[in-house]
């Protein structure tokens, strides 16, 4: 198979969760901690696992300039010859769609459940939560553009899609890569549509830093949350001149 079709890898089993203390069999049972912080103007939303501080999910809680519904999926498919043009460039906000792109951290773990269902089990806590995603997340709403780059993260993986989130959060704040430059900084370049397909499917947006991909003619590729919220963030970086 040519590697750059292999985007159906089976993904790997979820890692073992750390041991409780008092909970039957060692199995964390503690709910999944959340937050939500204004970023360029729009409610993010971040959920995450006590024990070990790991991100497990995380989005916007509205789509901006929802011109066309296809958009990240257009993005999931193509490459940078054209497919992943994603051209939803309208002014319209929309909060959530039937797809069930986040509105509220229940939409958001609906999502998780899909990935890690043992996981989203544990359901949310009944309080937003605090300490160093909330203390990172506001840090970067405020300007400090690498506040995030230290957050643990974790979320189900193929090995293909792993190193392409990896190499996703090599991508600095105030820079912009390629589809193209994204394969081969994962290992394999000549994977574009791989690549692209490991941006849609990325579930921690934002700390995993997808939105820094773009097209090689110049394009801004899709966006799950919208094309005008990812230009409106690599405006915020300064990888995309202010007008």
């Amino acid at each position: 198979m040519h590697p750059a079709t292999q985007t159906l890898e089976r993904p790997a089993p979820p890692a073992a969760v750390p041991e409780a203390p008092g909970a039957p069999g060692g199995i964390v049972t503690a709910p999944l901690e959340h937050a939500t912080v204004e970023v360029v103007g729009v409610p993010f939303q971040a959920i995450w696992s006590p024990e070990d501080g790991a991100i497990r999910a995380a989005g916007f809680a509205e789509v901006v300039g929802v011109g066309d519904r296809t958009a990240a999926a257009r993005g999931a498919r193509g490459s940078d010859g054209g497919g992943s043009d994603g051209g939803a460039h309208g002014t319209r906000r929309v909060r959530g769609d039937r797809d069930g792109i986040a509105t509220e951290p229940r939409r958001l773990m609906d999502r998780l459940a899909r990935l890690d269902p043992a996981l989203a089990a544990r359901g949310l806590s009944a309080e937003p939560g605090a300490g160093p995603v909330v203390a990172a997340l506001r840090a970067y709403a405020a300007g400090d553009l690498d506040a995030l780059d230290a957050l643990p993260v974790a979320q189900p993986e193929t090995p293909f899609r792993g190193e392409v989130w990896r190499a996703l959060r090599g991508v600095s704040a105030g820079s912009a890569v390629t589809y193209t430059e994204l394969a081969a900084r994962a290992g394999r370049p000549a994977a574009v549509r791989a690549a692209a397909s490991g941006c849609a499917n990325n579930l921690v947006a934002l700390v995993v830093p997808c939105h820094r991909i773009v097209r090689a003619d110049g394009g801004l590729g899709g966006y799950l949350f919208g094309v005008e919220l990812k230009e409106r963030l690599l405006r915020y970086e300064g990888a995309l001149r202010t007008r």
